[in-house]
């Protein structure tokens, strides 16, 4: 009787013991995930539409951006951009062409807001006129490689009598590489 008891003694510890050891989980460190954010250096190519007011005639604007950013600092970014812009109204129509450069802060990882500057010409009927741009905008980045933005620019020509003769407001998307 007492092997009896022993035996079922030993099988009954035994089992209680496998039992346990397949409630057993090892717990082993998982890594934290971190969100890459929004890669902003590099190349960009875009394109957007707005209007233009020019002295007492309103333009629709269409046109396209090739640009190169550079995160200088964690926040600071360094850029620069051709536009071409076609503008048109029920009198006429013309060309714009840029160059610009443009610093921008990082608000949030995907929040830009920058400002620039640059030369370019307007080409309207083989005629050509040398201009200056001023302004700035916001970008957000909306997908891994993909920003939205709204700019105003006010636009002047050399030796003009005016600071600004044209206002600017448009709004675009960039697919950055």
């Amino acid at each position: 009787m007492i092997r009896a008891v022993t035996v079922t003694t030993a099988l009954l510890l035994s089992s209680i013991s496998s039992i346990a050891a397949d409630l057993y989980v090892p717990v082993t460190p998982q890594p934290i995930y971190e969100a890459g954010g929004f890669d902003w250096n590099g190349f960009y190519i875009g394109v957007h539409a707005g209007g233009e007011q020019y002295r007492l005639a309103s333009f629709a604007v269409l046109g396209g951006v090739v640009g190169f950013n550079y995160l200088a600092t964690d926040s600071l970014l360094l850029g620069v951009e051709a536009t071409a812009d076609y503008t048109w109204n029920n009198a006429g129509n013309g060309v714009d062409l840029f160059a610009n450069a443009r610093a921008g802060w990082l608000v949030t990882d995907p929040v830009l807001v920058y400002a620039l500057a640059g030369v370019g010409s307007y080409t309207s009927g083989g005629n050509s006129v040398n201009l200056y741009q001023f302004g700035g905008g916001v970008e957000f980045a909306v997908a891994d490689q993909l920003t939205v933005r709204g700019q105003l620019t006010g636009e002047g020509n050399f030796g003009g009598t005016r600071l600004f003769n044209a206002a600017r407001a448009t709004i675009g998307a960039a697919f950055h590489f």
